[in-house]
């Protein structure tokens, strides 16, 4: 299990959280905090496939999360799989997966988490158990307990 910063065991979050990704400058973005999903999955509007240096590579588009920031955040990032998902209503379809840098409070970690249209949904992020694993605990009763990521100046892709 991760220790927490004193090293004192696994790092307590709520249902819900405030996560940064900085390799896409995102400084903030709500996530539910899901053991019932196996994987991660980000909402993006668009998506598209293209080749760079013989590898598959994705350009997707993030909608900003804050009020202020008025333009999309255009992202790019390998592709490291491709397989099918089945969501929430039982619909199962292929999607693209990728790895990114997550930042949770003051922890840091790289996760893998398909891409895939969430609108509709309450968080634009969900960070499934593959995720979780060996480094959360989560409290259902609870929610920010590791409060808004502050504002951090990430590398941007694209």
């Amino acid at each position: 299990m991760a220790a927490d910063a004193k090293g004192g065991g696994p790092i307590l979050v709520g249902w819900r959280e405030w996560l940064a990704l900085p390799d896409f400058g995102i400084g903030a973005i709500k996530a539910k905090v899901d053991t019932g999903a196996r994987t991660s999955a980000l909402h993006v509007e668009t998506q598209e496939e293209f080749q760079r240096d013989g590898a598959r590579w994705v350009r997707f588009t993030i909608l900003p999360t804050s009020r202020r920031r008025k333009r999309p955040h255009v992202c790019e990032a390998p592709v490291v799989d491709e397989r099918p998902v089945t969501d929430s209503s039982g619909d199962r379809r292929v999607r693209l997966f990728i790895r990114t840098q997550v930042t949770i409070g003051a922890h840091g970690f790289e996760i893998e988490t398909n891409l895939t249209s969430r609108r509709g949904m309450m968080f634009p992020m969900l960070l499934g158990r593959t995720a979780l694993a060996g480094r959360l605990l989560v409290d259902p009763s609870q929610s920010y307990l590791l409060g808004r990521p502050r504002a951090r100046r990430g590398k941007r892709a694209a």
